[in-house]
């Protein structure tokens, strides 16, 4: 729950009021975060449909900023927390690729005299434990967030209250526990294929040894932080995992057209979704008066 609410308090400070408005209901918090919801929600959908892999960890930061600032100007924000956020965007992928090519060399090395056929066989089967390691992590890092902001909903209409404990022994709030994760589930199986092509295909070729390094590397970079309760993303932290993995074939092996597209847009993400949800909250405030 600590790192469900972490987005929020890093973007809007308690002197500032954020949380005490939650506490007091005031209507136009839950606008604040609606607007902030829909820029990120824009963003990710435009990203998705250009197969660009974002990150929405980072739209939400933006989308709420854009959408706070909208609303009760720049001396809302957290400054010190935000460009803390911020400095994980080179952060996360570096180090999935510094272990991502780590392990990919290790691997080589130890299957070494293994025939390839052999490698390939043996791997097929350790992607089966490396993708659900990786989900794992996606899951157990990116679901917190979502909870996050249904909680912040919540208790801005005044359905909860500030410092409520999420658990799936409460019947009052296992529903917003089962429900993100079905979600995001549900999200992944009817809508990946488009990010899926362009991690598994267009970034580098990958072998079934490749994409075991990369999801393995890519699920302890995100246990790690999960564990530290830094809201990495893990499009970024898998990205960095799969360029790692390629360049011990050679730089050539990476397409790095395709790389700095994916990272122009991860750099674009925050104003993007900021930009989206100032304009949402300042036609709702031209509106409501």
């Amino acid at each position: 729950m600590e790192q469900a609410m972490s987005i929020l308090s890093r973007l809007l400070p308690r002197e500032a009021g954020f949380f005490e408005y939650f506490e007091n209901h005031d209507p136009a918090y839950i606008w604040v975060v609606l607007c902030g919801l829909l820029g990120a929600i824009v963003w990710d959908l435009l990203t998705w449909w250009w197969g660009l892999p974002t990150s929405s960890s980072h739209a939400l930061i933006g989308g709420f900023a854009g959408a706070g600032v909208a609303h009760a100007g720049f001396g809302i924000l957290n400054w010190k927390n935000i460009w803390k956020a911020v400095e994980f965007i080179p952060l996360a992928p570096l180090m999935g690729m510094v272990v991502g090519f780590s392990l990919m060399v290790g691997t080589y090395w130890l299957f070494r005299r293994w025939r390839p056929s052999s490698v390939d066989r043996v791997f097929r089967k350790g992607q089966l434990v490396s993708a659900a390691l990786c989900s794992l992590g996606h899951g157990a890092n990116d679901a917190q967030k979502t909870m996050g902001i249904i909680v912040a909903l919540l208790i801005a209409a005044g359905y909860m209250e500030a410092g409520t404990q999420l658990s799936l022994t409460d019947s009052g709030t296992m529903w917003i526990i089962l429900s993100c994760h079905a979600a995001m589930a549900i999200g992944t199986a009817l809508g990946g294929w488009r990010i899926v092509r362009t991690m598994g295909m267009k970034i580098t070729k990958l072998k079934p040894v490749g994409g075991f390094c990369a999801e393995t590397a890519g699920a302890m970079t995100l246990f790690v932080a999960t564990h530290a309760g830094i809201p990495v993303s893990s499009t970024h932290t898998i990205a960095g995992s799969i360029i790692g993995v390629g360049s011990t074939t050679g730089l050539s092996a990476v397409k790095w057209g395709v790389a700095a597209r994916i990272i122009w847009a991860w750099f674009l993400t925050i104003p993007a979704a900021a930009l989206v949800g100032a304009v949402l909250m300042s036609l709702f405030n031209a509106i409501h008066g």
